[in-house]
């Protein structure tokens, strides 16, 4: 009996710490009033954008662009700002402002630009900058999206009759200091085997004219400022890029980190600039298809319908003002890229998805 005694008596104190484990604070179960509140749903913070706000006071947006690349990001001989990433901080002042023309264009060099972010000296920058873990990560930055798919090539002299980099065996490679550009060569080279002599500038102009001058047997970049840097050499059909790709380079707009709203804002403002490619929706006929349109996707695009503008802190017409100011993706993309310009490059993987042969560019729904 006592042992039968002392067993019952652990079964009971057994049962009595499992009673304990299940109750809340001093002992006692939550209620069903408790547990729900611990499960109630929360309203979602209210979207609110600092630098927005800063933008609206000042009345300008301050734009970071690269120091001059043709095609991209220079001036013109009147000193206007021209190309396609000066045209993208247009339409994002257009959807922000109403004024296509409130645009600080502010130039920077590689080393400068992430700085520049950080202390607020722009904006954001869009310059041909590629997106990788570590600028997310270490740069106190974040990319709002991709409007240019590009990977690193070489140019080199048709005199030489190269039909691939591999057969680049000891040659000297010009390329820029502290850029994706210098890293990629190093890993492509080394995962060959094939000895090469880097010869690094400080930017990518002088990458070029030290091309120009025969200090290297190839010029390494994105592919797209290796078609801008042959437009300048003296005799471009002299020069050739080389089929090989060796990198992958998604290039887009990026933003201060921390202000998460602001991110949104400049990613709407590309995303309805390639939707309205897809929907064919021009600087040409955005009036009429604003007025006139029954699709509800051509709408909501224009502020036809709904309140999508002034969920971002902006107007209802913030997509018509920016596709009257520079038109759509596709327009933007031909005349200073494309085939409207003297780069002429193929849309290729900037082509959007629905073409055939089909790309990359794929416009999310606004609605």
């Amino acid at each position: 009996m006592r042992v039968l005694g002392a067993a019952l008596a652990a079964t009971l104190a057994a049962v009595m710490t499992l009673a304990v484990a299940a109750c809340g604070p001093r002992g006692q179960e939550k209620t069903a009033t408790e547990d729900a509140a611990d499960h109630a749903p929360t309203a979602a913070p209210d979207f609110n954008s600092l630098t927005l706000q800063a933008i609206k006071r000042r009345g300008r947006l301050n734009c970071g662009v690269h120091e001059g690349l043709v095609g991209f990001a220079y001036t013109d001989n009147r000193g206007q700002w021209r190309g396609f990433d000066a045209d993208f901080c247009r339409a994002l002042a257009a959807a922000t402002l109403g004024d296509a023309n409130a645009v600080r264009f502010v130039p920077l060099t590689t080393s400068q630009r992430f700085d520049a972010l950080r202390s607020g000296r722009v904006d954001v920058l869009w310059r041909t900058t590629s997106w990788t873990l570590s600028r997310e990560a270490q740069e106190g930055v974040r990319f709002a999206g991709i409007n240019y798919y590009d990977g690193q090539g070489f140019l080199v002299r048709r005199a030489l009759n190269l039909a691939s980099a591999a057969e680049l065996t000891g040659a000297r490679i010009c390329v820029q200091r502290a850029s994706t550009s210098e890293l990629n060569v190093a890993d492509w080279f080394r995962a060959r085997g094939i000895a090469y002599t880097p010869v690094v500038t400080a930017n990518e102009e002088q990458a070029r004219e030290a091309y120009a001058r025969e200090d290297c047997d190839a010029f390494s970049a994105d592919i797209s400022a290796l078609a801008a840097a042959r437009t300048l050499l003296t005799n471009p059909e002299q020069h050739a890029i080389l089929p090989d790709v060796i990198s992958k380079e998604p290039l887009g707009p990026a933003v201060k980190r921390g202000d998460e709203a602001w991110t949104s804002v400049v990613r709407w403002t590309l995303n309805g600039l390639i939707l309205a490619e897809e929907l064919g929706v021009t600087r040409q006929n955005v009036k009429a298809m604003a007025d006139d349109s029954t699709d509800p996707r051509v709408r909501r695009l224009l502020g036809a319908e709904g309140e999508f503008g002034p969920m971002l802190g902006l107007s209802k017409t913030w997509m018509k003002d920016a596709l009257e100011a520079e038109g759509n993706y596709g327009e933007i993309f031909a005349r200073n890229v494309g085939s409207d310009s003297p780069l002429d490059l193929a849309r290729g993987l900037n082509a959007q998805w629905d073409q055939r042969p089909a790309g990359l560019i794929y416009g999310l729904p606004i609605r």
